[in-house]
């Protein structure tokens, strides 16, 4: 029986992420995950797609705020609700997300550590985004992450990719919510609805790679790997996938050792040779 093997969340959208023993899922997702995000002068959002420091921020957890911390800066503090920030719209890929400014102390620290003028936001608690109809029921919704409010993926499909490689990667390079082990590899392609504890879960939509996962997340350098690897044998067109877009049926608790029912499956993507 497969069975979640860890949790994560990514409070700041491009920042490190944190392992948690369990996480509560509202309407967007995990509980704060992406509930934060860097934009530009434009309000266009950041990621370590352009900036590859971000990967160097790590954000801890307090009672009522988050702390972020960076080699050679001083710990930030950001509280964790609503402060009356300025409300400003920020667009993330097509979409126009309505949030709110966390202040002036933050963005001189992220524009300081970063080296560009940037700006720290939280999503705003009426912003409404939704997911792409074309995968979601209608009125489905997301926060700052890039489409979808769950990324799940097997430790054996890292363990299969990892064979491959000259150096094993560690999971933080793929960002994924939702680990899983005592599966093949593989094995959630071909899943196409799963219950995790008493959470009912859609497997929507294979995830398409972008060049976050070829930055090593404890430098902020970039290389190939895994990108070109993956290449030979996950691409389909002109896309590398990895992994497994999801979205949650209902609200509820996911917690490390659940786990992981089947209730359906589907035909796996088929890859170019």
């Amino acid at each position: 029986m497969p069975k979640v093997s860890a949790l994560y969340i990514y409070p700041v959208k491009g920042c490190a992420g944190i392992e948690v023993s369990g996480v509560r899922l509202d309407a967007e997702g995990p509980l704060l995950d992406r509930r934060f995000m860097v934009v530009d002068d434009n309000g266009h959002f950041l990621t370590q797609r352009e900036l590859p420091r971000m990967a160097l921020i790590r954000v801890k957890l307090a009672p009522t705020s988050l702390v972020l911390e960076a080699s050679d800066m001083p710990k930030l503090n950001v509280p964790l609700g609503a402060r009356g920030g300025a409300r400003k719209q920020v667009v993330i890929w097509r979409d126009h997300v309505a949030a709110e400014a966390c202040g002036s102390s933050a963005s001189d620290w992220l524009s300081g550590f970063l080296g560009r003028p940037c700006e720290l936001v939280r999503l705003a608690d009426d912003a409404g985004r939704t997911v792409d109809p074309d995968y979601a029921p209608e009125g489905s919704r997301v926060a700052f992450t890039d489409g979808f409010p769950l990324l799940l993926l097997s430790e054996a499909s890292l363990a299969s990719l990892n064979v491959r490689l000259q150096s094993a990667l560690p999971m933080n390079r793929f960002r994924p919510n939702i680990v899983v082990t005592d599966t093949e590899a593989h094995a959630e392609d071909t899943w196409r609805s799963i219950r995790i504890g008493d959470v009912p879960i859609d497997i929507v939509k294979p995830c398409s790679r972008c060049g976050v996962t070829t930055v090593e997340q404890a430098t902020g350098l970039v290389g190939k790997e895994p990108s070109a690897t993956l290449a030979r044998y996950r691409q389909k067109g002109n896309k590398v996938y990895f992994g497994q877009n999801c979205l949650h049926r209902e609200r509820g608790m996911l917690r490390v050792g659940d786990e992981v029912h089947v209730l359906s499956t589907q035909p796996p993507l088929i890859f170019d040779e």
